[in-house]
């Protein structure tokens, strides 16, 4: 099974990445964490090139493939073995981040955002996505509350952009949900931490194997 998490910055994917991973280890359901970008040792280099506010020149194309580069070493490392060896996989952002990031915000080709991501993916797709949908303000205000509190200081790039961006995406990813209805799941990101977790174990309940 291949559960992934999408959604603005700050929206609270990762925290409930981790605690659905948590969760299926309570239910003796084996399990692998992971994110993108920097799921792997390589994608750790990429990762701080994307995120490096340094890098705010970085070219809407590059960026691109920047993320393709990142997610083929992430399914072939990480995701495909994991799913071959009959485990779950819990993913931080996946192939839907490159559509809605790049391909509506960045406005880059949707043919070679479509193509980039089938070749990376390896034809791989989620089972089922979560999207953890808020306004712009309630995650950016989260989000760069996270990043003084941690080691991600200079790791901002894209918390640094213009409200309209944080815009675009947001309604990037609630076109792609009603686009694809029978694998998304959209959850109000502003409900708290414990009722989002419920609300996603609710929905992967029919999921999960009995026994």
């Amino acid at each position: 099974m291949f559960v992934t998490f999408e959604g603005i910055e700050g929206c609270g994917k990762s925290t409930q990445a981790r605690r659905l991973e948590k969760n299926l280890g309570k239910l003796g359901i084996p399990a692998v964490l992971t994110l993108e970008p920097g799921g792997t040792r390589i994608g750790g280099d990429i990762r701080r090139i994307l995120l490096d506010f340094k890098n705010r020149d970085l070219c809407p194309l590059a960026e691109l493939l920047l993320y393709a580069a990142d997610r083929a070493q992430h399914v072939e490392e990480v995701i495909k073995p994991a799913l071959q060896a009959g485990k779950w996989v819990v993913c931080d952002r996946f192939f839907d981040a490159t559509t809605v990031y790049q391909g509506m915000a960045r406005q880059q080709d949707m043919t070679l955002v479509k193509m980039l991501n089938e070749k990376a993916s390896m034809g791989i797709r989620p089972d089922i996505t979560f999207l953890l949908d808020c306004p712009p303000e309630v995650g950016l205000k989260r989000a760069l509350s996270r990043n003084q509190a941690t080691d991600e200081k200079g790791q901002d790039r894209f918390e640094r952009e213009e409200r309209a961006f944080h815009e675009a995406v947001r309604q990037g990813y609630l076109l792609v949900a009603k686009d694809e209805p029978h694998r998304f799941r959209v959850v109000d990101a502003t409900l708290q931490e414990d009722a989002i977790e419920a609300l996603i174990l609710e929905h992967l309940r029919p999921l999960i194997p009995k026994g």
